[in-house]
């Protein structure tokens, strides 16, 4: 299997990169989406200084049917809406190959993250290489490369963290809250995640394996 992270330039034409580079210090994140017809149904978070600014040019875009704002803060916009822009599941389909949600969009850029075999992303590497926007190729990794990185140990918790947002900035999980979710105290988990990290950090900085097993790190 394997694992890439590709950047994609967006469409001049649709909404998302309009907007994007209308707001070019927001992050937008695509949560969920399912095309329906001759529009998609998505759910999408706005991260910015103020999202209410953005939501406004959003919802008067002319590839927005409706919008509806879910929740928000001052800095964060969490909405459904139906648009028209469906391109990206048409991607999907020629590529035979689903990103992994969230989808990122910055500035006019899409980030997408993609598992799957070696012909499956060779097809989509030939679907890229045809359309007529530019990509990037941030990152590619081989599941034989990762099956000796880390341990289970290190898997799980790095995994975890992962999921429950220590790693977002701001950070949604603390320490105390992984080791928690967990059940290991905080010290345990501080000490996996540190040489999981450094184990993921010494590869893709210098090509080389990370430090020995401990056995705090092997599998309970």
């Amino acid at each position: 299997m394997i694992s890439a992270s590709i950047r994609i330039r967006l469409p001049e034409e649709t909404w998302i990169a309009e907007v994007s580079r209308s707001f070019p210090g927001a992050t937008f994140r695509l949560l969920s989406g399912i095309q329906t017809g001759e529009t998609a149904v998505e759910l999408g978070e706005v991260v910015a200084e103020d999202p209410r600014d953005i939501a406004e040019e959003i919802t008067s875009h002319p590839s927005i049917e409706t919008y509806q704002r879910l929740e928000g803060t001052d800095d964060r916009s969490l909405a459904k809406y139906r648009t028209r822009d469906t391109g990206l599941y048409k991607f999907i389909e020629a590529s035979s190959l689903p990103p992994e949600f969230p989808i990122v969009v910055q500035d006019g850029w899409f980030e997408l993250d993609f598992t799957g075999t070696r012909p499956e992303f060779d097809r989509l590497r030939d679907v890229l290489d045809a359309a007529d926007h530019p990509y990037e190729l941030r990152s590619i990794v081989e599941a034989a490369e990762t099956a000796a990185l880390l341990t289970d140990r290190q898997r799980e918790v790095l995994e975890a963290a992962l999921r429950e947002g220590y790693f977002e900035v701001p950070r949604e999980c603390t320490l105390d809250e992984l080791a928690t979710k967990l059940d290991v105290d905080k010290s345990t988990a501080s000490g996996i995640v540190r040489r999981g990290e450094r184990r993921i950090l010494t590869r893709v900085l210098t090509g080389v394996s990370g430090e020995r097993l401990t056995e705090s790190d092997r599998p309970l």
